[in-house]
């Protein structure tokens, strides 16, 4: 009888924590998908391994913005790249 109800309970738990389980995964890939546009380089305080942000200094050619990139691990933190890339759409005044 033990058994029985341990499977009834593991039947009707499993789909009521897979629901908040996607959600907050959910939750927490949105911010990481979203495209960061800051002023200038000050501005980035942390930047993670994989991260891109785009900064609008005015320092790349006409048609195209300053791409930060945490390319690469070392001892002392993220290494930063830095390289211009296409400006995609019209730039917003602010």
């Amino acid at each position: 009888m033990r058994e029985a109800d341990l499977a009834i309970m593991k039947a009707v738990t499993a789909p009521a924590l897979a629901l908040p389980a996607s959600l907050v995964l959910w939750l927490l890939a949105s911010p990481a998908a979203a495209q960061q546009v800051v002023p200038n380089e000050r501005n980035i305080v942390e930047l993670r391994l994989g991260q891109r942000i785009l900064v609008d200094d005015g320092s790349c050619p006409a048609g195209q913005i300053k791409e930060i990139l945490g390319s690469q691990m070392t001892t002392s933190g993220v290494l930063r790249t830095r390289k211009c890339i296409p400006r995609l759409g019209t730039k917003q005044k602010r």
